[in-house]
């Protein structure tokens, strides 16, 4: 059997590591096509929203594209004329600043006792170029035979181009980049003529049959992507705006440079904005005799920073990417691997996409589960797994965080409710070992303590099975009544006061109570719990039926408690006639059991959650 199986995987795994090996040469090798076009599709996301505006207009199809693609031209062409004028007027300037430079070079060098000048590369030199004493000079050479000669320094001029050949060489350095736009500008063009016809075609390669699945996958992927661009955008623009205005304020030259640079280079994730920061705080060590400037440019950049990425961006588009932090991080490097500077800048968005199909088709399911912003596992089966690790103090930790903003009931109904089921489905298929089993024994018992009030939940208790034999609601239900006394309480209690809660079925059921009684009494509610077994029992001294305001009957299984629940509410109401009957069914979320057969008319209230449960027993107490 076992040759057979591996027989079946083999040949699948080495398809897939084929299929990928082929996917990687391809994304490499087509490079010099797949760029061009990609920039083509995301330009689209950004101005599709702009060219439907117009289109709602009156404007026609062709208008409305051709205004917007020429809105993006003359935008990326301003972008550029700034940058070429800035630069060329810093350029201009930088020589005035050359002795600040120098001393500040020397100082540095001075500081780090020589270790600034040994860095090797073109930055050695240049420190060399500002910390040599005569770096116009030729130095004097000490040859073997002792005498000193000073060599003849040499200067090499090339010959005067010809027109044509400055022509030539000016078109050369020019065209490749001005290929790629016209192909950028051209597939753009098309691809928002056609925008409508090229989803169509999409959806009928990719979506085959499940047209549904695919229809969806492709408008969450383009409306992810428009808000992503747009959000983006202005959150660049307006981060570039409070980098120019700050640095003109300071008295920084060229602050319209540094603000447009901000803007641009932050579409890089995470090192972006840091690289015009870097730049910027050179210029500004160069410019200034001191530090000051330097510092306060480079506070700038971060106070700036922090407002914007821990406020802004947030509320604005922090969760419409659907990413985790990490998965930005390793597309950035993979794509920059990949595609270069420009597979840097368009990281986010590719990995995007690739999450976004991921959650719709089956077959990339992994790249949702590793890249995607959701958690690999919900939180009842996070809460299990911890629970078989026996760490309890984590468990204790996330219940509290999440019960910040919600209620102990609703973290019991969402969270340790199915948490439970889980452990008690692995019990049925014998899947846990007794060490495991005694692990989650002690994490629940933990958690159930520590959130209701228990101050010595850390100590060890003895060992017994949450999930077989012992019962942990039993043992957590003796831990309480050697907390509040004999009775779970004193009788001396105003008639009408007491919650009476009874498990049926099984030990499962009666940790159910245990946990129902625990969040009545965190709502200072006199709750008190009876087992099946001590129903027969004569009742307590000093025990009065009138003390008794609701009865409780807990079910965890309530398609096959149906009948039992039945004859037990019937008994309830002939020993406690004046109490309410109020039905709680607790079945297993992940069976989806039809609970339309199991009806209890004689029960005052049947709830279907703890929070329901005790919302019920607050309004009938009153």
């Amino acid at each position: 059997m076992s040759d057979s199986l591996t027989s079946r995987t083999l040949p699948g795994a080495v398809t897939g590591l084929v299929g990928t090996a082929t996917v990687l040469a391809l994304l490499y090798f087509g490079r010099d096509v797949l760029i061009p076009i990609t920039l083509a599709f995301f330009f689209s996301f950004l101005i599709a929203p702009f060219v439907r505006a117009l289109r709602r207009l009156g404007l026609g199809q062709t208008v409305s594209v051709c205004t917007g693609v020429l809105v993006v031209t003359v935008t990326l062409l301003a972008i550029g004329a700034v940058i070429v004028q800035q630069v060329g007027a810093m350029g201009a300037s930088l020589p005035k600043y050359q002795d600040t430079i120098a001393a500040k070079v020397e100082a540095l060098d001075a500081l780090t006792r020589g270790t600034l000048g040994s860095i090797g590369g073109p930055a050695g030199e240049l420190i060399e170029h500002f910390t040599s004493d005569a770096p116009g000079e030729a130095q004097p050479v000490r040859l073997g035979d002792g005498s000193v000669k000073t060599p003849v320094l040499v200067e090499i001029h090339e010959p005067a181009l010809k027109p044509f050949q400055l022509l030539s060489k000016i078109v050369a350095s020019v065209w490749p980049p001005l290929e790629v736009a016209g192909i950028v500008f051209v597939v753009l063009i098309f691809v928002l003529l056609e925008h409508e016809s090229l989803r169509d075609r999409f959806i009928r390669l990719a979506g085959g049959g499940d047209l549904r699945a695919t229809t969806i996958a492709v408008n969450d992927a383009g409306e992810r992507l428009s808000r992503f661009f747009i959000s983006q955008f202005l959150v660049n623009l307006a981060t570039g705006l409070a980098v120019w205005l700050g640095l003109s304020l300071m008295g920084l030259g060229q602050a319209l440079l540094w603000g447009t640079m901000t803007a641009v280079l932050r579409f890089i994730p995470y090192v972006g904005v840091w690289m015009a920061a870097f730049c910027a705080t050179l210029l500004a060590a160069a410019v200034d005799p001191g530090w000051s400037l330097a510092l306060m440019t480079l506070g700038l950049f971060l106070a700036v920073e922090i407002i914007v990425a821990q406020t802004i961006e947030p509320k604005l588009y922090g969760h419409t990417t659907g990413l985790s932090p990490l998965s930005v991080v390793v597309s950035a490097i993979f794509w920059s691997w990949i595609w270069g500077p420009v597979g840097l800048v368009l990281s986010t968005p590719l990995t995007l996409c690739l999450v976004v199909a991921g959650r719709y088709i089956r077959a990339l399911k992994v790249l949702e589960i590793m890249f995607g912003e959701l958690p690999a596992l919900t939180m009842p089966q996070n809460f299990y797994q911890r629970a078989l690790s026996g760490d309890a103090h984590e468990m204790i930790t996330s219940a509290k965080r999440y019960m910040q903003h919600k209620s102990l009931a609703e973290y019991c109904d969402g969270v340790l409710l199915p948490a439970l089921h889980l452990a008690n489905f692995d019990l049925k298929d014998r899947a846990i070992t007794p060490d495991e089993e005694e692990k989650v024994t002690s994490s629940i018992i933990a958690v159930i303590e520590a959130l209701s009030g228990n101050p010595k939940w850390w100590k060890k208790r003895k060992r017994s099975s949450v999930l077989a034999g012992g019962g942990i609601g039993r043992q957590l239900r003796a831990q309480r009544i050697s907390d509040t006394g004999e009775w779970q309480g004193s009788f001396d209690v105003p008639k009408g006061s007491v919650v009476l809660s009874i498990g049926i079925g099984t030990q499962y059921a009666e940790l159910a109570t245990e946990i129902l009684v625990r969040i009545l009494r965190e709502q200072k509610i006199d709750a008190r719990s009876r087992n099946l077994d001590e129903l027969e029992d004569e009742p307590p001294p000093g025990a009065s039926p009138e003390l008794v305001a609701i009865v409780v009957l807990i079910s965890v299984d309530p398609l096959n408690d149906c009948e039992q629940m039945t004859a037990m509410l019937a008994g309830v109401r002939e020993r406690l006639p004046h109490a309410k009957q109020f039905a709680l069914l607790l079945p297993s979320p992940f069976d989806n059991p039809d609970l339309k057969t199991c009806v209890f008319p004689t029960a005052d209230h049947v709830s279907r959650s703890y929070e329901d449960a005790v919302h019920s027993c607050q309004q009938a107490m009153l």
